[in-house]
């Protein structure tokens, strides 16, 4: 059932996540402060978006519950960001399908072909190797 058209670009895809996505679960979400998952997170959250880490070893993350995985979250999830290497990230997108968010969002050097076809086909947007941290200031910046 697809959810939205799919814009041609990848900069045009990010904006749109960036603009019409509120609740985002970040998969691999870590504590430490030094991990991108933690830090990106944190951006998100200061930035108005609702965070919900998924990462099954952690039982609270950022003062949020975590949850072990995707399909455990009991709200809906508009957009799932994946901190994970490229040969599991298909593990989260099908997730992200399962549970019909909005998007999939694979942070930088994670690409799954295959797995972006699937979620496409699904009607999900999809971004690959981007980051949100770094790709909000340059496309919202008004924001």
């Amino acid at each position: 059932m697809p959810n939205a058209p799919q814009p041609t670009d990848a900069i045009e895809t990010a904006r749109q996540i960036l603009t019409t996505c509120g609740t985002w679960a970040v998969v691999g979400c870590s504590p430490d402060p030094y991990r991108a998952s933690n830090g990106v997170a944190k951006f998100l959250m200061a930035n108005g978006y609702r965070v919900i880490p998924v990462n099954p070893a952690y039982d609270e993350l950022l003062g949020q519950t975590c949850y072990p995985d995707v399909r455990s979250i009991p709200v809906p999830v508009d957009c799932v960001d994946v901190f994970r290497r490229s040969e599991l990230a298909g593990v989260h997108v099908d997730e992200a399908i399962d549970v019909s968010a909005t998007a999939v969002w694979l942070q930088l050097g994670v690409v799954d072909e295959a797995a972006a076809r699937r979620a496409r086909a699904a009607g999900l947007l999809v971004v690959m190797d981007r980051c949100p941290q770094i790709d909000r200031p340059r496309l919202l910046p008004s924001r």
